[in-house]
């Protein structure tokens, strides 16, 4: 496994990944992760699976919301970026809010050193929400 970040030339996630993991898998990884790069990992895991458009799916991964919403207060445009993207496709209830003080958030304190701007999918959830 390995995560390839943004940088000048690319302002996106690059990830080899060698075997996809199940949901428990995943569900277990976000509750103890090793690090952002494990936590990456799974969550462009998840937002494959969403993307595949299977229905089942997607109830299953808004299940995962407890293991997904530890990441709502983090400051790290990575993971913001891919969690709004998840949020956006499950339209998860109880995640309204903190995509709302994530964008707050960003605001006040704007993320350093990133070469894009992960308030555009964060506000792009909430309009997908308030649609």
């Amino acid at each position: 496994m390995s995560v390839s970040y943004p940088n000048q030339y690319r302002n996106y996630c690059v990830f080899d990944i060698k075997e996809r993991k199940s949901l428990s898998e995943i569900r277990t990884s976000l509750e103890n992760p090793k690090s952002e790069d494990e936590v990456l990992e799974d969550l462009y895991t998840l937002n494959l699976m969403l993307d595949e458009g299977n229905k089942e799916i997607n109830s299953r991964v808004a299940q995962l919301y407890p293991a997904l919403s530890k990441y709502n207060s983090t400051t790290s445009p990575n993971i913001q970026t891919f969690l709004a993207g998840i949020y956006r496709k499950t339209k998860i209830p109880d995640a309204f809010g903190p995509l709302c003080a994530m964008l707050i958030r960003n605001a006040v304190n704007p993320p350093k050193n990133v070469h894009f701007d992960p308030n555009e999918e964060i506000g792009g959830a909430i309009l997908d929400y308030l649609a």
